[in-house]
């Protein structure tokens, strides 16, 4: 395989492969975090209204002195503000300390209540067609608009009355849970699909399993950048590592050309080890319409 040199969105607007994810990053350490990364190359920076540290990450972008305009910023609308889409874009700017975010994703499709509880008497389609109103309103504040943990039933759902077709599906997506149903789903609609937890978990036992650890002994790099390079050799594939250890930040953008055998053995894991680091049940909102991982 070749590793992909860049993401396309449907907007025309270019992703970079890499970004560094911010989710349990806490304050104190996330601002120095994405300084770190910045300036050793990074280029996109993923955050949201959940993680509770866009005003860190908003410290860490002006600290690492790259300009606004070279940096691919993404955020989130939280669950808990479906009900006021441009009230809580202008909130994440504010904390952001920037005037626009390049995605704007909605979270998960799971409007709740402010004491996080599913509110069922909203459905997260209007809230995208809230989403849509704001992005054509406001080119100056929101460069493009996705979404994040759909799945294909609940995407179906979505394009049968979008506007405005999805730029990006954020979804997790690790040997354990490769998710390639959403991933051709996303594809054939032209929305590019972000990997987040690419490592599955925090110490994942992908890190110790015998097909990874083979196949990063033969490239001399680490369990972890083998995982980071499965998303990288898929076509229509970004990957979002994560860290606060600034030698790991930089050892992330490592990646290596896997062969086509090394990456179906890879998807092979599933078979036997299958995990979500974030599952969705937690929603209130039952699995989502997604197959157990």
């Amino acid at each position: 395989m070749t590793i992909q040199k860049e993401t396309k969105l449907n907007t025309g607007a270019i992703m970079p492969l890499i970004g560094l994810g911010t989710w349990k990053s806490n304050p104190g350490e996330v601002e120095i975090a994405v300084e770190i990364a910045l300036k050793n190359g990074y280029r996109h920076v993923d955050t949201a209204t959940a993680y509770s540290n866009e005003k860190e990450v908003g410290i860490g972008l002006k600290a690492s002195g790259v300009p606004r305009e070279e940096i691919f910023l993404t955020t989130k609308l939280n669950n808990i503000d479906h009900r006021d889409v441009p009230g809580a874009l202008n909130k994440s700017l504010e904390l952001l300390g920037t005037s626009y975010v390049d995605l704007y994703l909605m979270h998960w499709p799971a409007p709740m209540t402010p004491d996080w509880k599913a509110d069922k008497s909203l459905s997260w389609i209007d809230t995208w067609k809230e989403m849509e109103k704001v992005y054509l309103a406001h080119p100056e504040k929101v460069k493009a608009i996705g979404i994040s943990n759909v799945s294909v039933a609940f995407l179906e759902d979505l394009l049968k009355v979008a506007t405005v077709i999805p730029a990006v599906n954020q979804v997790e997506r690790h040997p354990s849970c490769i998710q390639d149903d959403v991933l051709d789903a996303c594809t054939r609609a032209g929305i590019v699909v972000t990997a987040y937890s690419p490592l599955g978990s925090d110490k994942s036992p992908l890190l110790e399993n015998d097909i990874v650890v083979r196949i990063a002994k033969k490239y001399d790099i680490a369990p972890a950048n083998v995982l980071v390079s499965l998303q990288v050799n898929t076509p229509n594939v970004n990957v979002l590592p994560k860290s606060v250890t600034p030698e790991r930040i930089i050892a992330n953008l490592k990646v290596v050309d896997l062969t086509e055998e090394e990456i179906a053995e890879l998807k092979t894991i599933e078979k036997t080890s299958h995990f979500r680091a974030c599952p969705p049940g937690w929603t209130g909102w039952g699995n989502l319409g997604f197959p157990d991982c």
